[in-house]
């Protein structure tokens, strides 16, 4: 493979990872932050102000848009906010990494479904494998929440639905979609952040740097670097490569949250990292994605 090549495939895998600590590492920072306002509002606040942050970085009010683009915008935009919603959710019940390792449900799902090569499951073998390692973090998964296990499930569907859709939208619009998307998703909720939360969320000038710095870790910065990397990998392997999420969430986990991992738990990571090299060094890159009409 030339050299020009490696760095195609090279290029979007480091935004991925770069994306995915910056989202751990916000997300860390968010949950010292649900005991004044909550998950819903600290949901609210995050859409809100890194939507303002998009969009000046992308001015998509520049962009012409199609017909036949809308209903990809709209149910990623909906996809990226009730992905959002529920994880934070789920994350105020359970502890970061497991709730983590349960939203990848998605993402794997999309690397299942899309696989063809007999290869490709080797890798979704030892992704499950591990995540069957890194579930109980301590404690037993019997003990673990129910609502918050399944708050994270619901969180894995709608990752699921970020990703197809995202891919479909960011073919016509590029980066500049994933401003369009947090618009969307805020307009939803932002205001169900409010109600749930009540007027300290509008009137508590001491949350504002805390929410502007999630915002920014957690919206503004990863989702930008996410949507690059969509347009340039097949849904498989950006499915796939997503298995480190789990991974770095438990490392996040650890270092804000004092959420320590067992042996087990290694283990667990060095198969998921396992699986994450093994797809990208054996990816076959697709020219482009095709647009939807």
């Amino acid at each position: 493979m030339s050299l020009s090549k490696h760095r195609a495939i090279l290029f979007p895998v480091v935004l991925l990872l770069l994306s995915m600590t910056s989202i751990q590492a916000g997300a860390s920072l968010a949950k010292t932050v649900f005991p004044v306002i909550g998950a819903p509002g600290v949901t609210a606040l995050r859409l809100a102000l890194g939507t303002i942050i998009l969009f000046l970085i992308f001015k998509p009010w520049r962009l012409k848009f199609q017909r036949s683009s809308l209903f990809p915008l709209l149910a990623y935009g909906i996809s990226l906010g009730g992905m959002n919603y529920l994880f934070y959710l789920s994350l105020s019940r359970i502890p970061l990494g497991i709730a983590v390792a349960l939203e990848f449900t998605g993402p794997l799902a999309v690397a299942m479904f899309s696989s063809r090569r007999p290869l490709d499951f080797l890798w979704i073998v030892l992704v499950i494998a591990g995540l069957s390692f890194l579930l109980p973090i301590g404690n037993d998964v019997s003990t673990l929440d129910p609502i918050g296990i399944l708050y994270a499930l619901g969180a894995g569907f709608f990752w699921a639905l970020y990703i197809i859709f995202g891919q479909r939208a960011g073919a016509g619009y590029g980066a500049a979609t994933v401003s369009i998307g947090s618009l969307i998703a805020a307009f939803i909720f932002f205001p169900v952040g409010l109600i749930q939360t009540g007027p300290e969320l509008l009137f508590n000038a001491s949350l504002l740097p805390v929410a502007l710095g999630i915002a920014i870790l957690s919206t503004a910065f990863p989702y930008t670097l996410e949507m690059i990397a969509l347009t340039r990998l097949p849904a498989k392997t950006f499915g796939t490569l997503m298995s480190l999420e789990p991974a770095l969430g438990a490392l996040s986990g650890i270092i804000f949250l004092g959420e320590h991992l067992t042996s087990t738990q290694w283990l667990a990571l060095f198969c998921i990292i396992c699986a994450s090299i093994g797809s990208t060094s054996t990816a076959k890159r697709k020219s482009k994605i095709e647009k939807v009409e």
